[in-house]
């Protein structure tokens, strides 16, 4: 029996190229626990893994099946998480404005605001700088798009990282359900 995912369930992979694990080192701020993600995305369209849809920032934001992007040969993990404390409205949104995206190009400048606000130990002031929505990255895209149905991974929407999304998703339940664990989307689990 396969796993039917939903619009608004959110995605997350763990990369093993040298980029992913980047990421996941400038993402982790002093004293807090290994980060696990380097990337998020959005379900967009009904199915199972191999048919959903989803949205996603690379280096330009792109809607294609969920399969096409993770499934073999990529060797990245990937997790999936249900919100569990939207209403039906607040999905459209949540997925209209992921949808609206779709074309933009990628922000790299949002990725230097968030290495020099690391280096500033997690001081949010570059990524304040860089919030023009004109160039969307992968957190700030799942992050603005939650933002718009009112609802917070715990930090401001540009501050966001994959790292600061699992942790809030993992550590609120009763928001967010488990549907797949951190493994390779074609492994079973």
């Amino acid at each position: 029996m396969s796993t039917q995912l939903l619009p608004g369930d959110v995605f997350m992979t763990r990369g093993h190229s040298f980029i992913s694990r980047a990421i996941r080192v400038f993402t982790r701020t002093i004293g807090e626990k290994r980060t696990k993600v380097n990337h998020v995305g959005i379900i967009v369209s009904s199915g199972d893994y191999q048919t959903s849809k989803i949205v996603e920032a690379l280096i330009k934001v792109r809607e294609v099946r969920l399969w096409y992007g993770y499934g073999p040969p990529r060797k990245d993990d990937v997790a999936i998480y249900r919100p569990t404390n939207l209403t039906p409205e607040e999905i459209d949104i949540v997925v209209a404005e992921a949808r609206e995206q779709v074309g933009k190009t990628y922000g790299f400048l949002k990725i230097l605001g968030h290495f020099l606000d690391w280096l500033l130990l997690g001081a949010y002031i570059f990524r304040r700088l860089t919030q023009n929505g004109d160039y969307p990255i992968c957190s700030w895209l799942v992050a603005h798009a939650f933002d718009k149905a009112g609802k917070r991974f715990g930090v401001h929407p540009g501050a966001a990282t994959p790292d600061d999304i699992w942790d809030f998703v993992v550590d609120n339940p009763d928001k967010y359900k488990r549907i797949r664990p951190l493994t390779r989307l074609w492994q079973a689990t």
